[in-house]
């Protein structure tokens, strides 16, 4: 079987030479395991941040071991009381083609429900992000102008569409004109920009957002956070879940100091991670189903085939190659 692992840490854009595959032989399994074979593995743009050693809300990558992320597994064996042969899970797995599972951190997915690729996205971290991140935090109420960055990845997208089932006005940022046009015609934006061809991002927001930003969900960070603090109202929200502009810097970037629109227009703003709502998943994931099944949510995806083109995909994302969410197909 084989296994892709940490080889270097990336310096500026990874590269495909920091990461390596490995052959090992087949694992077997004792009482109380199972063997699990890879279906779907999430690539998503915070593992990015697990590739560099310091501190962070988990543990960095090990060089030489493993990388894991979110994935879709069958079990193919098991010695388990609680699961089957032939049933799917939904956890964060190693990047292995074949890997021994005792089960914890596992959930149960079934495929007559949904595409199995769905519980990596819409119905798995990606829709609990978008769900927990705006309603949590940023509290939509209807007639809110809400903009989002990175509309056009997986969490933006979602994030867009369920600010309109909210009743807000809601503006996307991507970084192309065919992502600009999904934005609107799929996923009922009211309006969206293209941040690669727009001369001023500040004097564009404005235009998009006649009344102002009150809700700003910030997937990518810099000159384009910027630009969106410039036109934020009195108690604006901000929500702050990604920063994809700056993940490969080889220095930290010196921007504006946003402290005196913070405190002129009392604003909000707060940093999460999705774990901070693992309790509460239960609530989530029923409603983003209803939504799923009513037709008022939809999703992208980018399938990747080839368990061996996990890297690039991953690579993939710092180029905005992908519409929605990325995830392999093994």
């Amino acid at each position: 079987m084989k296994t892709i692992q940490l080889n270097n840490r990336p310096v500026g854009v990874p590269k495909l030479s920091d990461f390596k595959m490995v052959t090992e032989e087949p694992p077997q399994i004792i009482e109380g395991e199972m063997l699990l074979k890879a279906i779907h593995i999430s690539v998503d743009p915070y593992l990015r941040g697990r590739m560099m050693e310091g501190k962070s809300y988990i543990e960095p990558f090990e060089l030489n071991e493993a990388i894991s992320s979110g994935m879709i597994a069958e079990v193919i064996e098991s010695k388990l009381k609680d699961f089957s042969k032939g049933d799917f899970v939904s956890g964060m797995l190693e990047w292995k083609e074949v890997q021994v599972s005792k089960g914890e951190g596992l959930l149960k997915v079934d495929a007559k429900k949904a595409p199995l690729s769905s519980y990596l996205g819409v119905l798995g971290m990606t829709g609990l992000t978008a769900y927990f991140g705006l309603l949590d935090i940023g509290k939509p109420k209807a007639g809110e102008t809400v903009v989002v960055s990175g509309a056009a990845g997986a969490v933006g997208s979602i994030v867009g569409q369920i600010a309109k089932i909210m009743g807000c006005r809601v503006v996307g940022i991507a970084g192309n004109d065919e992502k600009v046009e999904q934005l609107v015609s799929e996923y009922g934006f009211d309006a969206a920009i293209n941040y690669n061809t727009t001369e001023s991002m500040t004097q564009a927001i404005a235009e998009a957002c006649p009344n102002g930003v009150d809700i700003y969900f910030d997937n990518v960070g810099g000159e384009i956070s910027d630009a969106v603090m410039m036109n934020v109202n009195r108690f604006a929200r901000i929500i702050v879940c990604g920063a994809i502009s700056m993940y490969n810097a080889t220095s930290v970037p010196i921007g504006p100091r946003v402290q005196p629109i913070l405190i002129k227009n009392s604003v909000l703003m707060q940093g999460f991670i999705i774990f901070n709502y693992m309790e509460r998943f239960g609530e989530a994931i029923p409603q983003l189903a209803k939504w799923l099944q009513e037709g008022e949510l939809t999703y992208t995806e980018t399938i990747v085939k080839g368990f061996e083109n996990t890297p690039q995909a991953f690579i993939d994302l710092f180029e905005g190659k992908n519409k929605g969410k990325m995830v392999v197909e093994v």
